[in-house]
């Protein structure tokens, strides 16, 4: 049975920082083959008297890259256009600060990635921290839930672009992905469905622009901006049927069933 009472957001955070940051890592490495770095104290004489030192870093390390991997491993990317879409239809200019924007798309990822959290605990950061698996065994873990949730809402051709590009072989079986091809991919069929969803958003409101300003034009009223008469039209709209809860329902099940 899942141990749903005991999970938590924040192992939700970790979780992905650790597996995240075990694919980010070997990147750094590579891409910095000059740079020499040595971690110790007058008293260590063995690499066992290092690992404490080195996780310290490693875990420095992860928190430097975690906007990165918000950004490219989670629901985070789809939800932020979609609402900067939202706004800009609605034509508000400002209203929502993009504060509020971008902490109601943190808030929504949460929401959003509870199950894969709950995976993560479930069958990598849980054991990981009862010490009965090691770090090799959390990534592995770890990586298969993160690949299970990105293959979920990535396209296949999105996908084959990457492989097609860097000329690899295609894998015969899931297992086989690397993260390194399927999060750029994840990240382009996220854009495309926020812009695509951004899309289907607009036109309403659009909608509501042009028979406002047929109106004014059959008026004769061609001094008045059309946008003052729109703007409050469209919010009134917005607010009638409920536009915030709507948007969010839509949103959250844009995902289907992550866990």
């Amino acid at each position: 049975m899942r141990r749903r009472s005991h999970w938590r957001p924040s192992r939700l955070v970790w979780s992905l920082l650790l597996v995240g940051g075990a694919v980010a890592l070997p990147s750094l490495a590579a891409a910095q083959p000059q740079m020499q770095l040595t971690v110790g104290g007058p008293d260590a004489e063995s690499p066992e008297q290092l690992v404490g030192t080195l996780k310290v870093l490693g875990l420095l390390t992860v928190l430097s890259i975690a906007p990165g991997i918000l950004i490219s491993m989670t629901s985070f990317t789809r939800l932020v256009i979609v609402l900067g879409f939202i706004r800009q239809a609605m034509g508000t200019q400002t209203v929502p600060p993009m504060q509020v924007i971008l902490s109601l798309a943190l808030l929504l990822t949460v929401v959003v990635m509870a199950p894969v959290g709950e995976r993560l605990d479930d069958e990598a950061l849980g054991p990981y921290l009862a010490e009965e698996i090691d770090e090799d065994m959390l990534y592995e873990r770890g990586s298969a839930v993160i690949r299970d949730f990105l293959l979920s809402q990535t396209r296949e051709s999105d996908l084959l672009l990457f492989y097609d590009v860097t000329e690899t072989p295609t894998p015969e079986a899931t297992e086989e992905i690397s993260l390194t091809m399927l999060v750029p991919a994840f990240m382009i069929s996220e854009l495309r469905t926020g812009f695509e969803m951004g899309f289907l958003l607009f036109l309403p409101f659009v909608l509501v622009d042009l028979v406002v300003a047929s109106i004014l034009t059959a008026m004769g009223m061609v001094m008045l901006p059309p946008t003052m008469i729109s703007t409050p039209m469209k919010l009134l709209v917005f607010v009638a049927v409920d536009g915030w809860s709507l948007l969010t329902r839509s949103l959250v099940a844009s995902f289907g069933a992550v866990g």
